[in-house]
């Protein structure tokens, strides 16, 4: 009788093991009994440190913004003066190829030159001495005639309906025109050159700050008034502040009319000044002296112009930029 060997079993597959609950060793995944994984203490990521303050009294230079500020500057400056390179590149260049005459019109070349000759041997100095104390000292008597009476014109109707129609009269007469009334009644001398010139000069300042009291906020000043402000406290802290930027520009007008009537004063009749400089060269047809004196006046009216634009500027602190 054979008997039957039974069958080896099947393999099974090893079940894989499962993590260990955490038992008294506290650590997760270690069998009981099994020593835990020793590691290494945890380090917390490095931070970067802390930027050291500069030193008292030291600021740290930025090359880039600097550098930056600098070529915006360049670039502001080479843009304003391009047009007045370009000029001055035709006016050397036009005589040079036959343009024009150099007779008539010398290279810039040459009026540089002679520019420098008079300030050598001292004409130049002189005559604009002469002519920028005319000029200064009328100009400085309208601003103190005009600015006063404008505020008091502007300001009191009555007085405005009967200055009026004279006013209108006098601002259309050229001051130009009068020259010779003022040459009869005060002479050829320094009196009649300064009394046009402030004639001339009161016109634009005075008309402007008539306009810029009338143009005054009504709601400031009904509010100042109901502040209980006297007249002269109104014209303090209302009316004065908001015309500053209107008589301001008749002053500027003023100032380079006094330049321009000076000069044409000077060529009637003078013995000094920047008008008898260019009346004499032209008469001894020295052009480049000639013009010489035409580019020291453009001067002065520029500088003349910038220090009133400062002074403006300084007086309007208050008003909010554009």
């Amino acid at each position: 009788m054979s008997t039957e060997t039974p069958a080896p079993a099947p393999a099974t597959e090893e079940e894989p093991s499962v993590p260990a609950p955490r038992g008294r060793t506290g650590v997760p995944g270690v069998r009981k009994g099994e020593p835990p994984e020793v590691r290494g203490p945890v380090r917390a990521p490095a931070r970067p440190a802390p930027a050291l303050p500069a030193p008292a009294g030291r600021t740290p230079v930025r090359r880039p913004a600097r550098a930056a500020a600098v070529l915006r500057w360049l670039r502001a400056g080479l843009l304003r003066s391009a047009a007045v390179l370009a000029l001055l590149a035709l006016w050397e260049a036009a005589p040079r190829l036959g343009l024009v005459d150099a007779t008539f019109l010398p290279p810039v070349s040459e009026v540089a030159r002679a520019w420098w000759e008079l300030l050598g041997d001292g004409q130049l100095g002189e005559h604009t001495r002469a002519s920028l104390t005319r000029s200064l000292g009328g100009f400085a008597i309208a601003v103190v005639i005009a600015v006063p009476l404008g505020l008091l014109i502007g300001w009191y109707r009555p007085v405005a309906a009967f200055l009026g129609p004279l006013l209108e009269l006098f601002r259309n007469t050229a001051a130009l025109a009068l020259m010779p009334v003022f040459v009869l009644l005060l002479g050829i001398g320094e009196t009649s050159k300064v009394s046009i010139v402030v004639y001339a000069c009161v016109w634009p300042i005075l008309l402007n700050t008539i306009s810029a009291v009338g143009d005054a906020d009504p709601t400031l000043v009904r509010l100042a008034r109901s502040m209980d402000l006297s007249t002269p406290r109104l014209f303090q802290k209302v009316i004065l502040p908001a015309s500053v930027p209107a008589v301001f520009t008749g002053i500027r007008l003023a100032g380079a009319v006094s330049i321009l009537v000076l000069v044409a004063a000077e060529m009637i009749g003078a013995k000094a000044g920047l008008g008898y400089l260019i009346n004499a060269s032209q008469f001894n047809f020295a052009i480049p002296q000639m013009y010489a004196g035409i580019v020291t006046i453009s001067a002065i009216g520029v500088a003349f112009n910038q220090l009133l634009v400062a002074v403006e500027r300084r007086l309007s602190l208050w008003r909010v930029p554009a």
